[in-house]
């Protein structure tokens, strides 16, 4: 019996991405069949698949509690899950990075602040040192309500760090300068082994490196340092991780991680021709050990 398994979309992206439909053709010539199915679409019967691969999913930190209570029906009703629940539940909220400083790993200086937190920001950023701080809401995704602030303009925008506190948790970093000098590498692993990398940098005069934003996304082969740091980053983590994005900035041949995509990261399989095959050996290597 051929094996089906679900690819979770959104709305914006009703069917696959040009990108997923890549991995989902390799795995057709694998006898495993892929079907873009909603998220938020109610009649979808989930317990039918084999397995639920999160995709496309880019507006779930617009409605988190609303995804949250999706995965959990999906959890009550057995379905696999890929990356897993305890994972994903996990890497939503960007408290994760916190969890992950507190493991020994190099990332930029950050402050987290609790939903309805009183701070100020000018005071905030001159007790760190910044010359620039990048603030964003803990849930977050694709540069949504994310903004660079430079200390002399702290004082006049410290509304907007209110307006968000209001909604909910806030993480304010440190400007990496490196972003608009060299980029923000991403690195790829699909169960926890290595597959490709990519280099991602901003249009003039931005800080976002997302095409939304003007940005370009380049092919790059990582050095080997960076491979294997990124790696000892995914070893600090239990359990199994289907597919994983480290992304981050190189800080004096260090690599200072930003952030921990392992919900519904863009995977570039367009700019290496061999990555989708590899996902897809390793999405069935992942439905054997679990049968």
């Amino acid at each position: 019996m051929e094996t089906r398994i679900a690819f979770a979309t959104y709305q914006g992206f009703p069917s696959l991405t040009d990108d997923d439909r890549l991995a989902a053709e390799a795995l057709a010539r694998r006898g495993v069949q892929v079907e873009a199915a909603l998220w938020t679409d109610s009649a979808v019967d989930w317990s039918s698949y084999s397995a639920v691969v999160i995709r496309s999913c880019w507006d779930y930190h617009l409605k988190a509690d609303e995804f949250r209570a999706w995965l959990d029906r999906l959890e009550r009703g057995g379905v696999p899950l890929w990356n897993p629940y305890k994972v994903v539940h996990w890497n939503m909220d960007k408290a994760y990075l916190s969890d992950l400083q507190g493991n020994g790993i190099p990332m930029l200086d950050s402050v987290w602040l609790p939903g309805g937190a009183k701070a100020d920001l000018s005071d905030l950023m001159r007790q760190k040192g910044w010359g620039q701080a990048v603030v964003k809401p803990m849930i977050s995704a694709a540069a949504n309500d994310t903004d660079i602030i430079p200390l002399e303009k702290a004082g006049a925008r410290q509304r907007e760090l209110e307006g968000l506190l209001k909604k909910g948790g806030v993480i304010v970093q440190d400007f990496a300068e490196e972003i608009t000098s060299g980029g923000e590498w991403s690195l790829i692993f699909f169960n926890r082994k290595y597959s490709h990398a990519v280099i991602k940098r901003p249009q003039e005069g931005d800080f976002r490196v997302q095409r939304d934003f003007g940005g370009t996304t380049h092919p790059i082969g990582a050095p080997n340092h960076l491979v294997q740091q990124a790696k000892e980053l995914l070893d600090t983590l239990g359990g199994d991780l289907l597919y994983a994005r480290v992304d981050g900035i190189e800080r004096n041949g260090v690599l200072t991680l930003m952030e921990l995509e392992l919900i519904e990261p863009h995977l570039f399989f367009e700019l290496h021709p061999q990555a989708a095959d590899r996902f897809a050996d390793a999405l069935i290597e992942t439905l054997s050990v679990k049968e």
